[in-house]
């Protein structure tokens, strides 16, 4: 069995960024084979994408997942529901017409969302207070490698009717196998352990979700999050899904030239979670280093918006400012922020309704964006994409939270009060904080554990 919070148990886990990654590329990838098989009009296309693991699916499968993981444990969501994504994939593959290939998009969907809230709240509870962004690194990491293999995988076999798609689902559905596999051998988060037993002790059964939107602190974070996260992925799950068709459509690229340019820009993304967030995460001024992630995803869209497509430099430079941006940008410091800022009574919880929010809005968007892309230009869908990166940008500048170098139970502590803390910690950290709370003048000072940097 893997120790709690190894290097080991952390890749494992993120083996669930590899398969969100992994099945929406390889749904991109034969979006267009599909289209021409089976003739879909745009509404049909963009409804193949609102119900994958880009939006609805997710957002239902993490709406779900959320809450039982905060009652069965981490450990049981992550680990069975790879069973549901197997049956998703399959579907997909021997899909014979447009509703059975819905039916499969939904449900491997439902798995990926469901996975998610469970796999990124493991991880922060079993590692260090000071490597918590550290150890997140794998998730980027392992969807860059999720993205590139599953885009590998369906464009260079040529076995099948639709150019090597079903081979990609077929990758993936083996690598769901053996992630079930790999995961059963991990133990159960040792604060969700000490939570379940405390709650037991107490007798008090609280409704994760009444506590979760009865409460000030948890209602503000929800916001901020859901405002961060939400407005930059409408873009990225647009690109996630459509920026192959976007390429070949609007702007006249081939084939093979899309897939080096996506190809590029992941391994981009890769370099910067592990050499940007992974090193520096946890080191350096968290308003500053989320400044200049969304600033660079919002250039990247002023340059392909403004001037276009038929300019290689300018294709160049969307693909490395983006490409860079989204190892260090919102995605990466949601992933942090949503497991730090509540407490491990609603910690899963919190995630899922957040995910449903932000993959549901992909949905709408997704049903809404080859419309907008086919009506009115790319022009202007470029203007929507740069407007929604400056909303995520503004949110998150301004109430960027202060959690670097704090445990777990401080933050908490600092945020909801002892009553949410374990007993021993929430005493003798009120204790301490009492204590450092004014100096003998009545100057409020701020207490040593916690940088406010």
């Amino acid at each position: 069995m893997a120790a709690e919070g190894s290097f080991k148990s952390t890749v494992r886990v993120s083996i669930t960024n590899f398969l969100d990654s992994g099945s929406i590329v390889a749904g991109s990838a034969g979006l267009t084979l599909w289209t021409s098989h089976f003739g879909f009009n745009s509404f049909a296309v963009g409804l193949l994408g609102a119900l994958s693991a880009n939006a609805f699916g997710a957002a239902f499968g993490a709406l779900i997942g959320g809450p039982l993981s905060d009652k069965f444990g981490r450990k049981v969501i992550y680990t069975y529901d790879m069973l549901v994504y197997m049956v998703g994939t399959i579907l997909v593959m021997f899909a014979i017409n447009f509703p059975m290939l819905l039916v499969g998009f939904l449900v491997t969907g439902l798995a990926v969302g469901a996975g998610v809230p469970a796999s990124w709240t493991y991880i922060s509870e079993t590692s260090n207070d000071d490597a918590r962004a550290k150890k997140h690194r794998c998730f980027p990491v392992c969807l860059v490698i999720g993205s590139s293999s599953n885009l590998h995988a369906s464009r260079f076999t040529f076995t099948t009717r639709t150019d090597g798609q079903p081979d990609s689902l077929w990758f993936s559905n083996c690598c769901g196998f053996h992630r079930w596999n790999l995961q059963r051998g991990l133990g159960e988060s040792k604060a969700w352990e000490e939570e379940k037993a405390r709650a037991k002790a107490s007798g008090i059964k609280q409704h994760p979700y009444r506590t979760l939107f009865s409460n000030h602190t948890s209602v503000k974070w929800l916001m901020f999050l859901i405002g961060v996260y939400m407005f930059w992925n409408l873009v990225a799950g647009a690109m996630g899904f459509f920026m192959p068709y976007v390429y070949e459509t609007a702007g006249g690229i081939s084939n093979k030239s899309a897939d080096i340019l996506q190809a590029v820009l992941w391994i981009l993304t890769a370099l910067a979670t592990y050499y940007g967030f992974a090193k520096f995460g946890d080191k350096v001024n968290h308003r500053i280093f989320f400044f200049t992630g969304a600033a660079m995803a919002a250039a990247s869209w002023v340059v392909l918006t403004f001037v276009g497509m038929q300019q290689s430099w300018s294709l160049w430079a969307f693909v490395i400012l983006w490409g860079l941006s989204a190892g260090i940008g919102a995605q990466a410091w949601y992933a942090l922020w949503a497991t730090e800022l509540f407490p491990t009574q609603f910690r899963a919880g919190s995630q899922g309704v957040m995910f449903f929010v932000v993959r549901a809005s992909a949905g709408i968007w997704s049903i809404i964006f080859p419309t907008v892309l086919n009506s009115l230009g790319f022009t202007v869908a470029g203007i929507c994409m740069i407007g929604l990166l400056l909303v995520s940008l503004v949110i998150g500048t301004i109430w960027t939270p202060q959690t670097k170098d704090k445990s777990l139970e401080e933050i908490t502590l600092e945020q909801y009060g002892p009553d949410f803390v374990e007993g021993e910690t929430a005493n003798s950290a009120h204790h301490d904080n009492q204590r450092l709370d004014s100096e003998p003048n009545g100057n409020v000072v701020l207490p040593k554990t916690g940088s406010t940097k």
